[in-house]
């Protein structure tokens, strides 16, 4: 019996960094995928696992994961990647353009399985004097919550640096949108690997997934994880009275709420509510908060 951790997933077919430096390609056991387990992929990248010959015969707990609802089955979960140091959501003001929603549904998730992240804003190069004044917006909104900045360009090379220092000896996520350039900035990070990119539709200014399967790639002393592009982000399991205490100012405020569960709604007293109409809490945060609460599935899946 040997561990490892998972650094690449098709299907059922794992590609296992072994402890003693060697990989082995290994199938994840049938009895695993069953037990229990409501995810259209039980073992994913990032996961520590025992290994009997070519088999995964156990997960070893995890510290942390990002979990999205399955885009096939309403009722099945998708593990995007466990046991992660860092989150780089990758977003765009352009070309496309990231919608606030999407942003805020990444960082609740992040915040409810205590994955920390930053926002890595990419194409900085197509950034006119209005998207440079909607950055400063965007900076000033997330920086004050608490999720670190900052914009990057790959066709200038425009805060690589700083980015390779965020996430040197770490296990780093990227994700977000199809289109973002999560691969051409890993590509960038990575020099050599030559990972497939391709252009953005003129047409409907979205991406096409390029990036098929999850991996991590070797970065820094640490890994980064490059996966596919993301085009909803359903969540899962949500009780509508623990969604404040994922968007921390909400949660921080919610404390001087009349009602010890409130739902920060229709409420009398709602501290929350009140710091909305005075603009101490972000009009669009609160709309992704409302969105989750009504949330069914369907649209984000």
């Amino acid at each position: 019996m040997e561990n490892g951790i998972v650094i690449k997933t098709t299907g059922a077919q794992c590609l296992v960094a072994l402890d003693d430096g060697s990989t082995v390609e290994a199938r994840v056991r049938g009895k695993i995928r069953l037990d229990g387990i409501k995810s259209t992929n039980p073992v994913a990248v990032g996961d520590r696992v025992e290994i009997d010959g070519e088999s995964i015969t156990a997960i070893l707990p995890r510290k942390n994961y990002i979990i999205r609802k399955s885009m096939n089955w309403s009722k099945q979960s998708q593990v995007i990647a466990a046991n992660v140091d860092l989150l780089a959501l990758v977003v765009t003001l352009c070309h496309p353009q990231t919608p606030n929603e999407f942003i805020d549904r990444m960082l609740t998730v992040a915040e409810a399985y205590n994955v920390p992240a930053m926002l890595v804003f990419n194409k900085a190069d197509l950034f006119d004097d209005g998207l440079d004044e909607l950055y400063a917006a965007y900076k000033n909104l997330y920086e004050q919550i608490g999720y670190p900045c900052l914009r990057v360009s790959t066709m200038n090379n425009e805060g690589l640096d700083e980015l390779k220092e965020r996430i040197k000896g770490k296990i780093c996520l990227f994700s977000g949108n199809s289109g973002v350039g999560k691969t051409s900035i890993t590509n960038a990070l990575c020099p050599g690997l030559d990972l497939r990119t391709a252009e953005i539709s003129s047409y409907h200014d979205k991406g096409m997934h390029t990036t098929t399967f999850s991996q991590m790639l070797p970065f820094a002393g640490g890994y980064i994880i490059d996966t596919p592009g993301i085009k909803g982000f359903g969540l899962i399991d949500f009780d509508r009275h623990e969604v404040g205490h994922f968007f921390p100012e909400i949660f921080k405020t919610s404390k001087q709420c009349r009602f010890a569960d409130c739902t920060h709604t229709n409420e009398p007293g709602c501290a929350v509510k009140t710091a909305v109409e005075n603009h101490k809490i972000s009009q669009s945060r609160y709309t992704s908060y409302l969105s989750i609460l009504a949330d069914t599935g369907e649209k984000y899946r």
